[in-house]
């Protein structure tokens, strides 16, 4: 059999095991070694098996995680997301679609703290959609906002997966963060525009709140200034070089901590939980980043990347249509698989095609993750609507799929200005420098 034959068996046999509920990391490292077995040696698949964990779990950059993880699982037991969504209420819920907006500014800060797109969507989603639901929003539109809220927290620094992403290309961690930010903020705005112009066409969405005193404002500002605070300590230390990330994650744990112990709700118990959700956590992500470096060196020792630019070249393929050719497969994926596993299963593939075609790797590195956000909320099969849909049992999912789509409008819009923009998302690495 040919490289293309292997590649498609390899692939729907993947799929296969994780539609019989097989762990996507499992899936991963099974199929790698047993395509490397078959087609190349026992012997290199004995010796990946025994050499590559080790190599991959021993990298420096990789002790980001934990620190990253620890800072994220603290402020979500200091309670932080309740008090965020109550700050920007207070400052923008009583306009029309002002709880919407608020559910936006609050999912932006949680998930610069969290980290985690599913975390951010379902924390949020205890908070925001039944205040929404009081005050008389629609619930689908309600149940979207939070959807499409949840997804910054993969894009947003500190991110899991653009540390992932870094590690698998060897880009700097750090400028991928800086690059991370413009992209960040401009999700945002469109969102909001998107809040907007729904109310102003259907008003019965998205009614106004009652407007909130400014003393309960600037009460809830004072709550959460530390973290803040923190949060921007440890970006400003990045862009000005004070500390590299994994000396950032250290410092944003050991802020967390602080500012659990500030709040009062840190005992004994609940750090060693946090912990071991830290290292419960950790371990399930090297599980998978291990089965797809297995995979990703299978595809690579099968000749997939060589045959896969081939290809192109045949085809005659210009750069901007492998760029759009990318979106549709990850649009696709999206439907089967969460974004940790889509970046790490599809970038060893995709990353030497596009620089090779001379396409910076922190852009490429944004667009893939800004094409997984748009994936996890793009019906009928978008992973953050079922988060939603699992912590409010009660949702109709018609309803949700409806008001979506301006949040999916939205993205589709971001991910066109930072194509025909790319400076966008790389001037501050280039600042930095």
């Amino acid at each position: 059999m040919g490289v293309w034959e292997i590649t498609a068996i390899s692939f729907g046999t993947v799929f296969v095991m994780m539609g019989l509920g097989v762990p996507i990391a499992l899936a991963m490292l099974v199929v790698g070694l047993g395509g490397i077995w078959v087609t190349i040696s026992e012997r290199t698949a004995m010796g990946m098996i025994g050499q590559l964990p080790i190599n991959t779990t021993m990298s420096y950059e990789l002790s980001v995680l934990p620190m990253f993880i620890l800072m994220g699982v603290l402020v979500t037991r200091a309670r932080m997301s309740g008090d965020l969504y109550r700050l920007c209420h207070g400052f923008v819920g009583h306009y029309r679609g002002g709880l919407a907006a608020a559910t936006i500014l609050a999912c932006g800060g949680f998930s610069a703290l969290s980290g985690s797109s599913i975390a951010t969507a379902a924390t949020m989603a205890k908070v925001a959609v039944p205040e929404m639901r009081r005050y008389g929003y629609k619930d689908g539109f309600a149940a979207a906002t939070v959807a499409s809220g949840g997804t910054l927290g993969i894009l947003i620094p500190p991110s899991v997966i653009l540390v992932l992403y870094g590690i698998a290309t060897g880009t700097d961690i750090g400028a991928l963060f800086l690059a991370g930010i413009v992209p960040g903020i401009l999700a945002i705005v469109l969102y909001l525009a998107a809040i907007r112009i729904t109310a102003q066409i259907d008003p019965s969405c998205a009614p106004a709140a009652p407007r909130v005193d400014w003393s309960v404002r600037l009460n809830n500002l004072r709550s959460i200034g530390p973290i803040l605070l923190l949060f921007i300590g440890i970006i400003g230390g990045l862009y000005k070089g004070v500390f590299t990330p994994t000396e950032a994650g250290g410092v944003g744990a050991t802020g967390a901590l602080l500012f659990a112990m500030w709040r009062r709700v840190m005992t004994f118990r609940i750090l060693i939980d946090s912990l071991i959700e830290t290292v419960t956590t950790t371990a399930s992500l090297f599980f998978v980043l291990i089965g797809a470096m297995v995979f990703s060196n299978f595809m690579n020792l099968l000749g997939l990347p060589a045959a896969l630019s081939d290809l192109i070249s045949d085809l005659g393929l210009s750069p901007m249509a492998v760029i759009f050719a990318i979106l549709a497969i990850y649009l696709v994926l999206g439907m089967f698989m969460e974004s940790l596993s889509m970046i790490l299963l599809t970038i060893p593939i995709f990353f030497p095609i596009v620089t090779q075609l001379g396409f910076d790797p922190i852009w490429f590195g944004i667009f893939a993750v800004m094409v997984t956000e748009l994936s996890m909320i793009t019906p009928p099969v978008g992973l953050n609507l079922f988060v939603i849909k699992s912590v409010i049992r009660d949702l109709s999912m018609s309803a949700v799929y409806r008001g979506i789509v301006p949040f999916v409008l939205a993205d589709i819009v971001r991910i066109a200005i930072i194509i025909a923009l790319p400076w966008i998302v790389t001037f501050l690495p280039a600042m930095a420098q």
